[in-house]
């Protein structure tokens, strides 16, 4: 088959050049991991888009134009494409040649938006190879669809980079861990044989007891490093890590003024830009031929493994620090959880165990006792008797006990211990996994802010130009330029809090409302299950206005802080968190704190009831107190919010999304090659591209939230999320491995603003774990009874004591029963603390509610104080760094000077060897005469260091000075290098 040369004329010489092997040669179409050639592993891919055209008419469009892209990285001259290929006469690429087959894009002229990109994209990888970096372009140009540049690392780049970015690599050099003895080592050694059905088979990791010193990568000490391959010695992570961090900063000075791959995504000149992952996560063949992603699919991402503990060592491996940091901090948060799941259970046991023997309720039971209590509502409701919610006494006291407050404290230990324990677990990765002493990354603006500034530049330089003036230099934008985006996020959050209480106050009108018509029915089966109806339904209302709300505020987070103009990622991002947290905290609490602290309070007393649009009372808590309602309220949305998310949101979005990609994809791509095996990039870019992981950790710290803040009014809330996390955790390893693209690796030390958010909403639960013991539930009324008011010291006659009385004749006209069936009823009782009609002060507060209120406020202030002492002894007695974590810091430093002044000293002695066969040489070639003053031969052997011999004569002068540690331990500028292309695009 012969090739038509139609873009440009190949020389002889260029035509020796090695051509790129196709694609789709044998391995590559197994593996779709290496270039054509076979040997050369992709490192990233970019992926842009020829967009179908509406004038393109003819059948000859859809028709690919069959190109060969080979391209170098500079090992030969540029070549100059011709007009027809490029449109100008400029060079090419550099290092790039074309052959062109048939017709381009079935011989339509491309519109001025394509040019621009195709320009663009030329000029961008033109810079990636003069970076070092060697790219490989798809055999075909299509006339439309999916194009992919894949882009490979070689081991020059790899070096230098490394060393710019301070990675921290493997030496030679290892040293023994310290092991236990005695007692604690048969202990550990029993442990490890239990926990040995649980853990990961990972083969390839290494538990041994010696580790490998580690140091920043310097290219002047390769000799130190233990690199048994070029190839593998950094691994896949660190590479796309390394390319990405080229990409970042690359520039496109003559076509755009842009800096960076994010710039060029945002702009639309690539659709994507990913690494790969390591193949196909189905495993064939030998178990021991595994790829990291087979194993992580098998060990870590499938239900059956729930039982398993995490390999969080190749988690980070494979997906990087960030990523293997939220693992982490996610499977000790589980961990903890069961402790936390034991208690509360034996909380509700002991409810459960004494709740035929518990007074207050046997009292709210007892028919005898003919506790006659007020009308629910006005002219429809008739009076009742107390007993009849001897059910909702009997539930109440399975949350409302006295180990309820006992169970409150340890919970807030509990969050205490859970921080501290992950500070030392970080502490101990980050020594593990070589991030001890590292540096925060430089960030390069984001495209958004860089777009703006760049805007603010030219109307700046407009400016000047008409003022003849030329000193102008912008180098950020000022609190000027985004107060405009302050006032938009003032404005819109109070809108979105207000929202927010609408919704609930709507819900609290639903109530009032169906409660009142469902009163008014005359079917008395009706009647007797308002409570039960209203309730259950006006919490699945709730349940779906904080779904939808939840979705919304995501999205408008998400466009606040675009108008925040953010310089940095990192600031884009602590930002975004901030507002999506606080918006999300009020829209799933409202409802709870409504119920806890405001439901009942403002509802008067017969005769004097609060009302809303003149009609209808405002809510009263149940006989039993509004502490099971809360317990219902928190129990429904906690498990709806979690179980709807995880199989709705997490699960089946996802996949309707890769189904749309997939369909719109087919249709915007030529059905060409659609009988072979898809390529590796083919497969990972049908994935869905990775959003970080503010989603995981919001989900998260909202449960937290539900097990920290009001676990005294649902004591088993920490063992439904603990049930939830053990399925949360397999559900995102499921989606990371095989859901979404691979991540880039980011290096962190911990996991940044998340933890601020977890210690602050652990001191907050305190403040309202005591607010909920000491108002919501009667612990506080049944102590100040008990030791103040009771005749006997005990509980007999506290409902009677805790009602008040209510003279039927002052009901005010219309408001009392009107067909009551209750008989002659002079009095009826309501639940307050006032004084009787026949006192002075007649339904005012009696002396008991002043005595209950200084109760609960003298409860609320000891239990603050209390717990907030025992949770810094717990933070002061726990160190935040282990203790052998310590010591193995100060021997591996130890151990590094050691072993770069060994080196040093082996230098300086290389060096006195060089001086001294130097001074032989001279001496053997030329004898020196006393008389003219020169030195003789043998004062070289003796000649101090670093000084040198006289200027008297022509003899040379001789230096021997030893190198400091510092000079051998940096990068050694005073030795001659070689300058070539490669250098110029990072000064390292």
């Amino acid at each position: 088959m012969s090739l038509k040369r139609n873009s440009m004329q190949i020389s002889p010489s260029e035509d020796k050049i090695p051509v790129v092997e196709s694609a789709s040669s044998p391995q590559a179409s197994c593996e779709g991991l290496y270039f054509g050639d076979g040997r050369r592993k992709i490192d990233y891919v970019l992926v842009f888009n020829h967009r179908r055209h509406s004038s393109i008419r003819s059948a000859s469009a859809s028709v690919s134009r069959a190109e060969l892209s080979v391209v170098s990285n500079g090992n030969f001259p540029p070549t100059a494409r011709s007009d027809a290929a490029t449109g100008r006469g400029q060079p090419a690429s550099v290092g790039e040649v074309f052959m062109e087959l048939g017709n381009a894009r079935g011989g339509e002229p491309m519109d001025v938006a394509d040019q621009e990109m195709q320009l663009i994209r030329q000029e961008f990888e033109a810079n990636l190879l003069d970076a070092g970096l060697e790219i490989e372009r798809d055999r075909e140009v299509k006339a439309h669809g999916l194009s992919f540049t894949r882009i490979h690392a070689p081991w020059p780049v790899l070096c230098r980079e490394a060393e710019f970015l301070k990675v921290k690599v493997p030496t030679k050099t290892s040293y023994e861990l310290k092991e236990e003895t005695g007692f604690g080592s048969r202990l550990s050694s029993v442990w490890r044989k239990l926990n040995q059905p649980f853990q990961p088979k990972v083969f390839h990791q290494d538990h041994g007891s010696t580790k490998f010193l580690s140091h920043c990568f310097s290219r002047e000490k390769l000799h130190l490093y233990n690199i048994t391959s070029k190839e593998t010695f950094f691994d896949n992570a660190t590479r796309g890590r390394i390319v990405y961090e080229i990409l970042r900063r690359t520039v496109c000075v003559r076509t755009c003024q842009t800096i960076g791959i994010s710039t060029l995504i945002a702009k639309g000149v690539y659709d994507a830009a990913f690494p790969l992952h390591d193949g196909d996560y189905k495993v064939v063949g030998n178990l021991e031929e595994r790829n990291d992603r087979q194993v992580l699919h098998e060990e870590w991402a499938r239900y059956s493994a729930f039982f398993k503990y995490q390999p969080i060592d190749l988690v980070r491996k494979y997906f990087g620090e960030k990523v293997g940091l939220y693992f982490a901090w996610l499977g000790v948060y589980t961990q903890l959880l069961i402790p936390a799941s034991i208690v509360g259970i034996i909380v509700f046991g002991y409810g459960v165990a004494t709740v035929d023997t518990n007074v207050p309720s046997l009292e709210m039971c007892d028919d005898r006792l003919n506790f006659t209590m007020c009308p629910l509502c006005d002219g429809a409701c008739d009076y009742w008797h107390l007993s009849n919610a001897c059910g909702t006494a009997r539930a109440s006291h399975l949350f409302d006990n006295p180990a309820t407050v006992f169970f409150a404290i340890f919970m807030s230990l509990w969050a205490v211990l859970f921080l501290e324990h992950w500070k030392r677990r970080q502490i101990s990765l980050s020594f593990s996994w070589d991030l001890t002493g590292i540096e925060d990354d430089e960030e390069h603006p984001r495209p958004r802010y860089e777009t703006i500034l760049l805007h603010k530049r030219q109307k700046k330089l407009e400016k000047m130009q008409k003022k003849k003036k030329n000193e102008v230099t912008i180098e950020k934008l000022t609190w000027k330029d985004r107060l405009p985006g302050y006032l938009v996020n003032i404005s819109s959050i109070l809108f979105m809090f207000g929202l927010t209480c609408s919704a609930v106050f709507s819900v609290i009108i639903y109530r009032i409302t169906i409660s009142a018509l469902m009163a008014m029915n005359p079917d008395p089966e009706i009647k007797s299950n308002v409570r039960v109806t209203v309730t259950a339904t006006a919490v699945i209302i709730n349940l779906v206005v904080i779904l939808i709300l939840d979705e919304i505020y995501g999205y408008v987070a998400l466009r606040l802080t675009e108008l925040e103009i953010p310089k940095t990622e990192t600031d884009y991002e602590e930002r975004l968190i901030l507002k999506a947290f606080l918006l999300k905290f009020m829209n799933a609490y409202a409802p709870i704190f409504y119920v806890a602290f405001f439901k009942g309070r403002f509802a008067g007393r017969p005769g004097s009831y609060t009302y809303v649009f003149n009609n209808y009372r405002m809510e009263e808590c149940a006989p039993g107190g509004c502490l099971i309602e809360l317990c219902i309220q928190l129990s429904i949305i906690m498990l709806g919010k979690q179980l709807i998310q995880n199989n709705i949101f997490e699960i089946g979005i996802p996949k309707l999304k890769k189904l749309f990609r997939s369909l719109r994809d087919k249709k915007s791509t030529p059905k060409e090659r659609d009988e072979e095996k898809p390529h590796q990039w083919n497969l990972d870019y049908a994935l869905a591209p990775f959003e970080g992981l503010t989603p995981e950790y919001m989900e998260m710290i909202i449960q937290f939230g539900f097990v920290s803040l009001f676990v005294a009014s649902f004591p088993l809330a920490p063992l439904f999320a603990l049930l939830n996390n053990v399925i949360e955790i397999r559900l995102d390893a499921k989606k990371f491995v095989t859901e979404l693209r691979r991540p880039v690796a980011v290096r962190a030390k911990d996991i940044g603003i998340w933890y601020n958010i977890l210690s602050g909403m652990g001191k907050l639960s305190v403040i309202i774990n005591a607010f909920v013991i000491s108002f919501t539930s009667d612990f506080v009324p049944r102590l100040v009874y008990q030791y103040m008011f009771s005749p006997t010291g005990t509980m007999d006659g506290f409902i009677n004591h805790t009602l008040s009385y209510f003279n039927v004749s002052d009901f005010k006209p219309g408001k009392a029963p009107l067909n009551s069936q209750a008989g002659d009823i002079t009095f009826c009782r309501y639940k307050d603390y006032r004084e009787p009609p026949w006192s002075s002060d007649s339904y005012q507060f009696s002396k008991q509610y002043w005595c209950v209120l200084s109760a609960r406020l003298a409860f609320v202030i000891l239990f603050q104080n209390l717990v907030m002492f025992l949770s810094l002894m717990v933070a002061w007695v726990i160190p935040d760094v282990p203790k052998t974590i310590v010591e193995q810091l100060k021997r591996e430093k130890k151990l590094l000077v050691n072993l770069f002044l060994q080196e040093e000293k082996e230098k300086f002695q290389l060096i006195q060897s060089f001086f001294v066969k130097d001074a032989t040489l001279q001496s053997d070639s030329q004898v020196p005469n006393p008389s003219q003053g020169l030195p003789l031969p043998g004062r070289y052997s003796t000649l101090p260091i670093g000084q040198t011999a006289g200027d008297g004569g022509g003899g040379p002068r001789a230096r021997c000075r030893a190198a400091s540690f510092s000079q051998f331990s940096g990068d050694l500028s005073s030795l001659p290098r070689k300058e070539n292309s490669n250098s110029k695009h990072t000064a390292v």
